[in-house]
């Protein structure tokens, strides 16, 4: 099974044999954990938002600390995933702060944008959902390759782009409100949000593989990293869609 989620592979489950049922990873564990996960990203970014609508300058530091923390996390979790459940609450923590000044900041120049920008996530989400439970979307090989390849690719391509503006330089157009960028960066979103499907697919096979406990706090924590990527492309979008209507 492949996942476009670096978080997320096959390889994660190769060692879990022989869990008793009560001790097993569960979708309705995951889902719960999932729940939580949310309910913290929004306590954490409701900090960081509030901060910014009173001019705190502790805002800023509070939103590099989120990122950098999140990304410190990520990693732990992904190396190990026996701390998941530890680290992928801190994990949401950090993502909530940065997320809330984020989201301030682009709301400050685009009124509304970042309500719109959680109701096309939170859209996005349900519907492949049901796409998924009811046989719409299956997550065929092919699937999961293309997925793969076009996620690896954006990544690659944002690598070479940080690269290219330390030496003052960038990727021309793909961040721009032409549409050239607009087109990449509906691209983006789909790939995005294709990603949501092989989450699903991973946490349903760690289920039936009987996965142990622990790992319904990694599957929530693979699936709140492909959210929080939707979201911050999805509220690129609405920015460079609001530009070019100007």
């Amino acid at each position: 099974m492949r996942s476009g989620n670096p978080a997320l592979s096959a390889k994660t489950f190769e060692q879990f044999r022989g869990y008793e049922a009560s001790t097993t990873m569960t979708i309705e564990g995951t889902a719960t954990k999932t729940a939580i996960l949310l309910a913290v990203v929004v306590a954490g970014a409701s900090i960081t938002w509030n901060r910014f609508l009173q001019q705190d300058p502790i805002v800023q530091p509070l939103m590099y600390g989120g990122l950098f923390g999140g990304l410190i996390f990520a990693i732990a979790t992904c190396f190990k995933p026996t701390w998941a459940p530890i680290t992928t609450p801190l994990y949401a923590t950090a993502e909530g702060l940065f997320l809330g000044g984020i989201s301030a900041v682009f709301d400050q120049i685009y009124p509304g944008i970042a309500f719109q920008a959680v109701g096309l996530t939170f859209g996005t989400l349900f519907g492949l959902l049901f796409a998924y439970r009811t046989g719409l979307i299956r997550a065929t090989e092919n699937f999961k390759l293309g997925v793969f390849a076009a996620t690896s690719g954006i990544c690659l391509l944002y690598l070479v782009g940080f690269v290219l503006r330390m030496f003052g330089s960038g990727i021309p157009f793909i961040h721009e409100a032409g549409l050239v960028g607009i087109g990449f960066s509906l691209f983006v979103v789909v790939i995005a949000a294709l990603n949501l499907v092989l989450d699903f697919d991973f946490i349903e096979e760690g289920a039936k593989r009987g996965a142990p406990k622990y790992m319904e706090w990694y599957g929530a924590f693979g699936l709140l990293v492909t959210l929080v990527w939707l979201y911050l492309e999805i509220l690129r979008l609405l920015a460079k869609l609001q530009d070019r209507n100007r």
